[in-house]
């Protein structure tokens, strides 16, 4: 089955540098009914490698005791060691969950043998479905093309969220999609040109704020009324820009505390809170 629609990579809520669990309930219970297709804790914009191993376990239980089957789970599980990505990944398997979205090896940069080997690695070892995150201006080495058409052949290397900052690169990849593999893009601004060219979704942190009319925008994509999509589309597309003008997630949880979806707009070292000049900018899309 292919991973389709619009997926929230789900913030964790900090308070007083400790995990805000009333509020990770809160976000929960008020995302399950937007239309989403699922929930991505742990991925960058939840802030994963600041978290402890005690607090990794502790999301993903949380997740699925909020979630209560509500909504399929990806868990957000990468790193640049392939044997310690492989402990991760056991641990989450203890839970329900449908599988796992797993960043490129970062920092060491390998070559294409290298991140096949890995995630060829990863899907040997376990039985969960295996989402690959292609982001090279983050992990330092670009995931091509040619290596992703093999590492689809993989039987649970189901799909691809796609963040290459090569528009050629993109393209030719959803001209010529690997078969029973879903392609998301997780840059947000792209989110439209990706699905009118064949694309299956989006996995986008800014999905967090005005959700109804992403999944809507999906939706009438997919009923080919395009023009009811682009006049959705417009105005995401400009207030998408302010969610990124500091550093994900910092603008996306200062519009959800004023918001009262969560109690606090906290992050963690290196991250750090927004400017007050952005907070003015993002308080006129909230009015």
């Amino acid at each position: 089955m292919q991973i389709t629609g619009v997926w929230l990579p789900i913030i964790t809520p900090f308070k007083d540098n400790k995990l805000d669990y009333q509020s990770y309930k809160r976000l929960i219970d008020h995302y399950s009914d937007k239309g989403i297709s699922g929930f991505i804790p742990l991925g960058t914009t939840g802030e994963c490698p600041t978290l402890s191993d005690f607090e990794f376990e502790d999301m993903i239980e949380k997740t699925m005791e909020y979630n209560n089957r509500r909504l399929p789970v990806y868990v957000g599980v990468g790193g640049n060691c392939t044997a310690q990505v492989i402990k991760k990944v056991k641990i989450a398997e203890y839970y329900d969950i449908k599988g796992i979205l797993s960043v490129c090896p970062y920092y060491n940069r390998p070559g294409q043998e290298g991140i096949y080997g890995h995630f060829k690695s990863i899907a040997e070892e376990t039985p969960l479905d295996i989402v690959m995150y292609n982001i090279p201006y983050r992990t330092g080495v670009n995931m091509e093309n040619e290596t992703i058409y093999k590492l689809s052949e993989i039987k649970n290397i189901v799909g691809l969220k796609d963040c290459c900052g090569n528009i050629k690169q993109t393209a030719e990849l959803l001209m010529n999609p690997p078969e029973d593999f879903s392609i998301l893009t997780g840059e947000d601004l792209l989110f439209f040109l990706t699905l009118t060219m064949g694309g299956h979704g989006g996995i986008l942190s800014s999905s967090h704020l005005k959700t109804e009319m992403f999944v809507e925008v999906y939706n009438k994509i997919k009923e080919n009324d395009l023009e009811s999509a682009l006049k959705i589309w417009k105005p995401l597309y400009d207030f998408i820009p302010l969610l990124f003008k500091e550093p994900n997630p910092a603008p996306v949880k200062y519009c959800l505390e004023e918001l009262s979806l969560i109690d606090s707009d906290e992050v963690r070292l290196p991250l750090t809170q927004i400017s007050d000049q952005l907070k003015e900018k993002l308080d006129c899309i909230l009015l």
